[in-house]
């Protein structure tokens, strides 16, 4: 009875298990750089951005006032005070858990305790930041005193990141300048092959005519081939023939580098599609690129569409052929993944902006991918069932 048609498997729960890790180890990064956009330099390098919703604990270096200008007689010397947040970028946090002078030990006193700075100087730090400063003339004086603060953060997140990455920056120095540029290189690099590769499948899997299976052959075996072997030679002929580098060169690179997937989905789909509606159209008097036009390009949507996918996201992404094809001294063409590159050169500390400049990057691809998904499995799976 077990092994009756329609029961169910034993293993469906195992199945279930294995696809929810899947999305999650998928999801979860994603998640991550799209939170971590949001936080502080702080707040990610204190924590985790599954810690974003709770307080955390941080180690910060404030400066009491300069007390050139704030100090006040008080007796045989002279006193400052004020607040440890006022000029500093942690003007919401209130609870102070430990402080100290020195980095060697930066929880040497409680809130309220005071320390002895040595030559009768002392320092008395509040829990809600609030500090007396004392000594005399000679000794209060110059620069305001360091401390070592351990204070509890509440969830700090900011759009500041978002304006910095986008808006930030002349013209040839921000993401928003590299966003446009990606868009001007990705959207041809994706039709251009989509229009040349449906022409050559259509002859491919409906026209007769001599070496038909030796193109074929040869479409499939360009497949294996990397792209690394052809990226000099065919700079070598770009420059040649006058291309040179700009946006013509890339897009015809991608072109060449995209066109032997794009035929061979595209040709797999195409041979599958029903006999008699093209027979039926050529006895009606309908010619190649009518039956080409009107009949097969509809349905060959779903491929078309999973082509797209992929040709969008990979040429997206891609840093390689933009950096071998696309270099431009001034700044003018550069692309998202190389303005990236960029960043984490110049500013390799700065991870929160690092991550909004890379869920920009990501968030067209993210939103292209969900809008297409269901062709990309009816194209991935063209020809697999008869």
């Amino acid at each position: 009875m077990d092994n009756i048609a329609g029961t169910k498997s034993s293993l469906t729960w195992a199945v279930h298990i294995s696809v929810a890790l899947l999305v999650a180890l998928w999801l979860f990064p994603t998640v991550g750089l799209f939170v971590s956009s949001f936080r502080t330099a702080d707040q990610i390098s204190s924590s985790g951005w599954w810690a974003s919703i709770f307080p955390t604990e941080q180690n910060v270096v404030l400066r009491a006032a300069d007390p050139e200008d704030n100090r006040v007689a008080d007796g045989d010397g002279f006193v400052v005070s004020g607040n440890i947040f006022d000029d500093s970028d942690h003007g919401t946090q209130t609870d102070i858990r430990a402080w100290g002078t020195s980095s060697r030990d930066v929880a040497a006193y409680e809130p309220g305790e005071t320390a002895d700075l040595g030559e009768g100087e002392s320092l008395t730090l509040m829990a809600d930041g609030g500090y007396e400063w004392r000594g005399d003339d000679d000794q209060i004086s110059g620069r305001g005193q360091r401390v070592f603060v351990s204070i509890t953060a509440p969830p700090d997140f900011t759009l500041e990141n978002y304006r910095q990455v986008l808006l930030s920056g002349d013209a040839t120095d921000s993401m928003a300048k590299a966003f446009f540029n990606t868009l001007t290189v990705t959207i041809p690099a994706t039709i251009i092959p989509i229009v040349v590769a449906a022409f050559a499948a259509y002859a491919l899997a409906w026209m007769d005519f001599p070496g038909r299976a030796l193109l074929i052959a040869c479409v499939v075996g360009l497949l294996v081939v990397p792209l690394q072997l052809a990226l000099i030679p065919l700079l070598r002929l770009h420059l040649g023939i006058g291309i040179g580098k700009g946006y013509l060169g890339v897009w015809l690179a991608h072109t060449g580098f995209g066109l032997p997937l794009a035929v061979y989905l595209l040709r797999n789909y195409m041979v599958g599609l029903p006999r008699d509606i093209i027979e039926n159209a050529r006895v009606d008097g309908a010619t190649e690129f009518q039956i080409f036009t009107k009949i097969i390009l509809p349905l060959s949507f779903p491929a078309l569409a999973s082509f797209a996918i992929f040709q969008f996201l990979w040429t997206w992404n891609d840093l390689l052929v933009a950096k071998v094809f696309l270099i431009d001294a001034t700044g003018q063409t550069t692309v998202m993944t190389a303005q990236i590159v960029e960043l984490l050169g110049t500013r390799g500390g700065n991870w929160e902006i690092l991550a909004t400049a890379a869920f920009v990057s990501i968030a067209v691809p993210l939103a292209v991918f969900f809008a297409m998904q269901k062709y990309l499995v009816r194209g991935l799976l063209a020809g697999s069932v008869k």
